[in-house]
């Protein structure tokens, strides 16, 4: 069952403000019985509860589909590979048999002289015009691993970390 952010944080705010009523009304409270009585009178730690059950079945389905898509896609280079040697195979033996054209009612094959490729021969000796300058690219692993390792770098800092969950599966 999904549970809907809104609702997540609408009952997070009634929580928030039923523990500081409570507190307000019972100021004298202790921990255990004020998260016993919030537990008693809150959906929060099942809407919770229910949200991490989500989250796991939703990773379960994405590794499950990243499986299969891994699976589709190594099916997908097969056949590309398989159409590439059989076209190959078809130009080799119309040009051996003399063929030039095969008209059928769902295709009409031709056998043409294909683009001559580009080949080069020697990088450095090409003139300038035929070349893109790279723009520079920010290396930002190497450069959170030196702030991190305590350099100094004019231009950037570490932020403040998020809070984050962990949930351990057994």
């Amino acid at each position: 069952m999904t549970i809907a952010p809104h609702r997540l944080r609408g009952e997070a705010a009634r929580y928030t403000w039923l523990r500081e009523e409570l507190l307000r009304v019972h100021g004298d409270v202790d921990e255990e019985t004020l998260a016993d009585t919030l537990e008693g009178i809150s959906t929060l730690p099942d809407m919770l509860c229910a949200a991490v059950r989500a989250v796991l079945d939703d990773q379960a389905l994405c590794e499950a589909l990243k499986g299969r898509l891994g699976d589709l896609k190594g099916r997908l280079d097969r056949l590309e590979v398989r159409i590439q040697a059989t076209r190959v195979v078809i130009c080799e033996a119309m040009e051996e048999a003399g063929l030039t054209k095969i008209t059928e009612p769902d295709f009409t094959l031709s056998l043409r002289t294909g683009v001559p490729p580009l080949m080069v021969i020697d990088e450095d000796a090409i003139p300038d015009a035929y070349w893109s300058p790279q723009p520079p690219k920010l290396e930002r692993g190497v450069l959170k691993r030196a702030l991190s390792d305590g350099k100094d770098i004019p231009g950037a800092v570490l932020g403040n970390a998020a809070p984050s969950i962990t949930v351990r599966v057994r």
